[in-house]
This record gives structure tokens, sequence and C-alpha cells, in this order.
């Protein structure tokens, strides 16, 4: 079955964004408890490149099915989970990279560099690190995963803000997120 990319963001309401979220089935990870563990010789570099044994893995699809497999544990190591094994992998920043973000309907609708559509709200929350003068800023995607919002993204995020006043401040699915750091 050919794999088909979901929509552009701008052109769906927020009804049909949470319907893609809904729909993506991703494995039961949290459900197998695999007993063998081991290193998976791969690294996700900061910009979302995802690397095995020094080289690049260069068919997305390789990158969604290993990306499905993700997590991270509560002492911030991630590994990918078979119902066989645990295995670590390196991540240099995020896991992921968010690549778009779309304002509609009081949500921000955002797309990751997996193809994945993600709502911001009290479940996925938008987390700002780093300085007030150079701060990073993160989306909460799924089992201790973040992704890292791009340039192009960020500056979405921020017209997003100012057009809605001068606190820095969006909100998405009835909560409200700082884009300065704390």
């Amino acid at each position: 079955m050919p794999y088909e990319a979901p929509p552009e963001l701008a052109s769906l309401t927020l009804a049909q964004i949470a319907e893609q979220v809904k729909q993506h089935k991703l494995p039961p990870v949290e459900e197998w408890s695999p007993q063998k563990t081991g290193d998976s010789l791969m690294r996700i570099a900061a910009d979302g490149t995802w690397f095995h044994d020094g080289g690049e893995i260069r068919r997305p699809a390789m990158v969604r099915a290993f990306a499905g497999l993700l997590t991270r544990d509560p002492q911030g190591r991630h590994w990918l989970v078979t119902p066989f094994e645990k295995l670590s992998i390196e991540v240099e920043d995020a896991a992921f990279v968010a690549v778009d973000v779309s304002e509609v309907d009081g949500g921000l609708g955002f797309r990751i560099n997996t193809d994945e559509l993600v709502l911001a709200g009290p479940d996925n929350p938008i987390i700002a690190r780093g300085d007030p003068e150079t701060p990073d800023i993160y989306l909460m995607v799924r089992r201790g995963l973040e992704a890292r919002l791009n340039r192009s993204t960020y500056q979405q995020l921020i017209d997003i803000a100012l057009a809605g006043g001068d606190d820095w401040t969006v909100r998405s699915q009835g909560a409200k997120f700082s884009l300065v750091p704390a």
C-alpha cells in the first residue's frame, strides 16, 4: 500500500487535524516488556536526520517505521522498542523536528518531519527552553518524545503570538504557552 502524506495543515480545520491525529495508529510499545536490550547503532542528528552505523537512512518510510517504535524513558534515554528487544538510540537534541504550524479554530496543529500531525494542548504542550534572547521551542509529541521547532516554524509561531498580543504567548485547546523561557 503506497504511503499518503497528510494534507497540508493550512487546508485543514481543527476537527480535521484532530481526526488525522486519531487515525495515526502507532505500535503499542507501552504494552511491550522486552527482556533483551542493546544498542541500535542509530543516531538522530539535531536537524532530524537519522543515521545507522554512520550512514544516513535515506528512505523516509524506514524513518517513519522506526519513529513509531521510539520512546524516551524518565532518565531522558531514547529507545527503539519491539516485542523482542529494546535498543538504545542516540538523539542529539530532540527526536523530531516541527516543520510547519497552523492556527485554526482555537488550536495549533503542527506537522513534524515524519509527516505526523500533532495538536498542541494540555497533552502536547509547547515548551520554551534556553534563555529569553535565544529561546529553543519544543513540542511534546508522545511517550516523552519532543519535536524542536525549526526556524520557519518558530517564526510562524512568533507571528501567531504577536497577532494575539504582545505577551509572547500562544493558546491551543484551552492551554496557554509562553514562548519565553522561564
